[in-house]
């Protein structure tokens, strides 16, 4: 990678400022330390008003209502979250601790998302509602959760048949896994325990509290699909039965 190297600065001196006695009374000793140019004044002035940096909007003045111009490119995203997976595997020992590791990371992200969604959600409507069943809060994370972090929603939701805990959300193919490449020595790790932490900090966010894995099921027509496995407290279920 080719870096490019700033160009030093460059500063014009100014003598215009100087008072007019310090410069009747330089004398040949002092005289290589005191320059009197002519032109220099109007010169350095042009010089030193078009080197001043344009100055940015600052991030935390934008409305958080506005999400136009607000993405992020797949490019920044996936080299910033390969780094985070090559950090975050030097800290640790096995797969399963850099699949913790990461889904603790993701739920730190899954909060925040909770909180903007809620934010807009109540700015943009008189009368916001709170989803209180599990099918419509399975729903808004298959569709607006995902859209809002991968720009897309998810491809399926599906509920288990042998365990009525269980839900999975299935992405054919996750944006973070199209840049990772796992060794062979590896092949049990699925990076998208991240999104599995997001899942998670959603759901305990809304009054779902649950356990949240994710696991790799390739087909030959998606070879990076992935299974978000939503295995919920009991609690839930038992409200969900009032809630009939």
């Amino acid at each position: 990678m080719a870096y490019a190297v700033p160009h030093p600065r460059l500063s014009v001196l100014s003598t215009s400022s100087l008072p007019q006695s310090a410069a009747d009374h330089s004398s040949p000793t002092n005289s290589s330390t005191r320059f009197s140019l002519a032109s220099a004044p109007s010169l350095s002035t042009t010089l030193v008003t078009s080197s001043k940096p344009a100055q940015r909007p600052n991030i935390y003045d934008r409305n958080l209502n506005k999400t136009r111009l607000t993405e992020v490119s797949a490019s920044a995203f996936a080299f910033l979250f390969s780094e985070i997976v090559q950090y975050t595997q030097k800290c640790v020992s096995g797969i399963n601790d850099l699949e913790r590791r990461l889904n603790t990371l993701g739920y730190r992200i899954g909060t925040r998302v909770l909180e903007l969604m809620l934010y807009r959600q109540e700015s943009s409507s008189k009368a916001p509602k709170r989803e209180i069943k599990l099918l419509p809060v399975l729903m808004l994370i298959h569709s607006q959760v995902w859209k809002a972090v991968f720009g897309k929603p998810a491809d399926a939701i599906e509920k288990s048949v042998e365990n009525a805990d269980e839900y999975m959300i299935i992405d054919n193919d996750p944006p973070i896994e199209r840049h990772i490449s796992v060794p062979r020595d590896m092949s049990q790790l699925s990076c998208s325990s991240f999104t599995a932490g997001i899942v998670e900090a959603v759901l305990d966010g809304l009054g779902f509290p649950a356990r949240v894995t994710a696991h790799n099921t390739p087909t030959t027509q998606h070879p990076t699909r992935t299974t978000i496995l939503i295995k919920l407290e009991k609690m839930v279920l038992e409200r969900e039965e009032l809630l009939k």
